[in-house]
């Protein structure tokens, strides 16, 4: 992988909520990086700031989506950019979600705060080859109605009753918000899925993440097929978060990870599923 950042033209901005945008980045001269898998993320460049890891949120042949939140110079720096600006990028960096591994299985999505963008990849490429899993749920969790990314894609979902089975909760409702209101482990027992066989990605922040995996384990669903990662970066755009386990599984040296929850916490190191 080279070290040298390759550019990258903005096609499409986006704003997804108040402090979030969808970048779609096309390549600018003949070199092209590495093949992107779901899960995996990208080094986003902003000339003359900075460098920060930024999650890839759509993987087309020769564009990339990378959804970033402005938190810091950096990512408002990218946030701030329009179609014709640069950006210069490397990766792929990271593990990914490995959805091939689940074929033939229930598939379940849990993603909270900014975890729709590294999920939503993977929902595409499920969508994209239905006959190749069981029954796909998708269950989105945000601060107020304002906060959740991809709502008009979101909304459709829920709305058409499936595939995917979708279901959307909020902390803070605003007056017109008519669905669901509390944690986004409260959306579990409306998922259709066999715990046997199926396999579960979670991503937000630690503390969501921690609770959606002792949920799952409550409901029989192995730890290696519970499938976690954090919603930001140790050193990304996220800022510093919690480990969402005994150990730092979560947050390695090189950010950005995908890990199975066995790798997180082991059954003797677990306590009581709380």
């Amino acid at each position: 992988m080279d070290d040298v950042p390759l550019p990258y033209q903005v096609t499409q901005a986006r704003d997804e909520t108040a402090d979030t945008v969808t970048l779609t980045l096309a390549p600018t001269g003949t070199g092209l990086l590495a093949p992107f898998t779901p899960g995996r993320y990208a080094l986003a460049h902003a000339l003359a700031v900075g460098t920060i890891p930024v999650p890839v949120s759509r993987i087309d042949r020769h564009e990339l989506a990378l959804t970033i939140r402005s938190v810091e110079a950096v990512s408002a720096a990218l946030c701030a950019l329009r179609p014709g600006g640069r950006v210069g990028l490397r990766g792929p960096f990271g593990t990914g979600w490995e959805l091939d591994r689940a074929a033939g299985q229930d598939l379940l999505v849990v993603a909270d705060g900014l975890g729709p963008a590294t999920l939503r990849p993977l929902v595409l490429d499920a969508l994209a080859a239905p006959q190749l899993y069981g029954h796909l749920n998708v269950l989105v969790g945000a601060r107020t109605p304002d906060d959740i990314l991809y709502a008009h894609q979101t909304h459709a979902w829920s709305a058409a009753h499936g595939p995917p089975h979708c279901a959307v909760t909020v902390d803070r409702p605003t007056a017109d918000w008519e669905g669901p209101v509390g944690a986004v482990t409260a959306l579990l027992d409306g998922a259709r899925f066999d715990p046997r066989n199926t396999t579960a990605y979670v991503c937000g922040p630690a503390k969501t993440v921690r609770a959606v995996a002792h949920a799952l384990l409550r409901r029989g669903l192995p730890a290696e097929r519970i499938r976690v990662a954090l919603d930001g970066f140790p050193d990304g755009d996220a800022g510093p978060r919690e480990r969402a386990g005994p150990r730092d599984a979560l947050v390695p040296g090189d950010g950005g990870p995908v890990t199975g929850w066995d790798e997180v916490e082991s059954p003797s190191s677990a306590g009581p599923h709380t």
